[in-house]
């Protein structure tokens, strides 16, 4: 059975992906709107029926804004772990109460939903809690780790088991220190619970490549500190002083921010 990855959006302003088959799928976060998630379905001839659930990563915004409308209109099951689900019942930007359609989950148990076997993994961000995921379908490995404060051991371990990787890259250190953020939102974004720069995510994965992962999505770039082509040049400029050829030896690409990306089939 074939398998597709679709972006909506990827950035500060929201954040949805889709992975299935031309059966079924998954989202990841729903912090768009409804009236968007529902285009681009319809654009790709996606129904809502054949959602099987929205898995979320942490209560921020970006993140959750539509997953109310999802789990109870559209009675899709809403995953995501005790303290997420909590935030989410506290925020103000949800458009819609989560009621039966909650589902708790914890870090580091799977649950397997159809041919999907979907692991959480703890991943450090200031928010309630925050996780990344983990899919098995088939022989394929998909993991996707977005809003990175640092890369702990956890994180490490399961980005090395990737075949298909949706990792952070939000901003460039340059851009960032010479933008203009105030002090305290910089001094967010560069702490340990905050996110990935280009230049982390860049190193870390040249240093730790093997040829078992063959695609890299850059996802969650900062609209102001950020820009795609100064993403994929630093990966691809980390990855050339260890030898690793980009579009032979893995394919690198950065998610748009407010729009669907291509579909990409595995």
């Amino acid at each position: 059975m074939s398998l597709k990855f679709l972006s909506l959006a990827s950035g500060s302003s929201g954040n949805c992906y889709f992975l299935g088959t031309e059966e079924y799928g998954i989202l990841f976060d729903a912090g768009i709107s409804i009236r968007t998630i529902k285009k681009v379905f319809k654009d790709h001839k996606i129904e809502p029926e054949q959602i099987m659930g929205v898995f979320v990563t942490h209560d921020h915004a970006d993140h959750i804004k539509s997953v109310g409308a999802l789990g109870e209109k559209y009675n899709i099951l809403v995953y995501a772990t005790k303290d997420v689900h909590e935030g989410i019942d506290r925020s103000r930007y949800v458009e819609e109460k989560l009621y039966g359609s909650k589902r708790i989950i914890e870090k580091e148990i799977s649950i397997e939903i159809k041919d999907f076997r979907i692991t959480a993994f703890e991943i450090p961000h200031d928010s309630s809690d925050n996780v990344g995921y983990l899919v098995e379908f088939g022989e394929h490995k998909i993991v996707l780790a977005t809003d990175v404060g640092h890369i702990s051991d956890t994180v490490a371990k399961y980005i090395r088991i990737a075949n298909h990787l949706i990792i952070e890259a939000n901003y460039d250190s340059e851009m960032l220190r010479t933008g203009r953020y105030p002090a305290f939102l910089k001094e967010r974004i560069v702490n340990s619970t905050g996110h990935l720069s280009n230049k982390e995510t860049a190193e870390f994965l040249a240093a730790n490549f093997d040829l078992h992962l063959k695609n890299i999505w850059l996802c969650h770039l900062s609209k102001e500190n950020n820009h795609p082509e100064l993403a994929c040049k630093t990966v691809e400029m980390a990855f050339g002083q260890y030898g690793i050829r980009i579009g032979k030896d893995v394919n690198l690409s950065a998610l748009k921010r407010s729009n669907p990306s291509d579909i990409f089939y595995f």
